[in-house]
């Protein structure tokens, strides 16, 4: 198995069972550099695609577990599209699975919509602001990734077994901080791909393919 490790045991922590993450498709606002925040984008055709994609990585992972682990998705449109793919494509019943509001990807209140090189003309010193800090910083009427991390650590903490969990670059970015001790300014810049697996487990993580 081709796995590229993001971080590995670098943190002492409880012990969390292992968690398979899928980030949803691609969407024209992704393509396009928009911040999406709250806002419902559906997938575009790649972003079909990767689902698909990103379900047969996660059948040569786990094999028949596909069946019988739990699967939890973030409320939104584009992940409940893509949540939807995956399990046709592994020949399992759409209605099979769980939608956890925390999983809801960061807000980025009113930069919604908008590409950071147009926050940067419209809103110079919230984007100085966030260049100072990118982990704590509140976008205006939005949330911070330290404010994502605060409603979505609950929700990781209560998991008891191996978990497949559909949702969003942010959470996967406080997943990554939380569960494999990346560094906060780290966590906000690592790649989070689309149309790939990432593994959480033993304090790190790491992507397949």
């Amino acid at each position: 198995m081709n796995r590229t490790v993001v971080a590995s045991a670098r943190i002492e922590a409880p012990a969390h069972p292992r968690i398979y993450f899928i980030r949803h498709g691609e969407t024209d606002w992704n393509r396009e550099g928009r911040l999406q925040g709250q806002h419902d984008i559906a997938l575009n055709d790649l972003g079909r695609r990767q689902a698909a994609e990103v379900a047969s990585h996660l059948r040569d992972t786990i094999g028949s577990k596909t069946r019988t682990l739990p699967w939890i998705a973030s409320p939104m449109a584009r992940v409940m599209e893509t949540m939807r793919i995956a399990r046709n494509t592994l020949g399992l019943p759409e209605a099979g699975y769980t939608v956890e509001p925390r999983l809801i990807e960061l807000g980025f209140g009113q930069w919604e919509g908008l590409t950071w090189r147009e926050v940067r003309k419209t809103d110079p010193a919230g984007a100085a602001r966030r260049d100072g800090d990118k982990w704590g910083c509140v976008p205006p009427g939005g949330e911070s990734y330290a404010m994502l991390l605060d409603r979505l650590k609950p929700f990781v903490d209560s998991l008891n077994e191996e978990t497949i969990v559909v949702a969003h670059g942010g959470v996967a970015r406080a997943m990554l901080v939380h569960l494999a001790g990346v560094d906060t300014l780290e966590a906000t810049l690592v790649d989070i791909w689309q149309g790939r697996l990432l593994v959480f487990e033993q304090g790190g993580a790491y992507w397949v393919p």
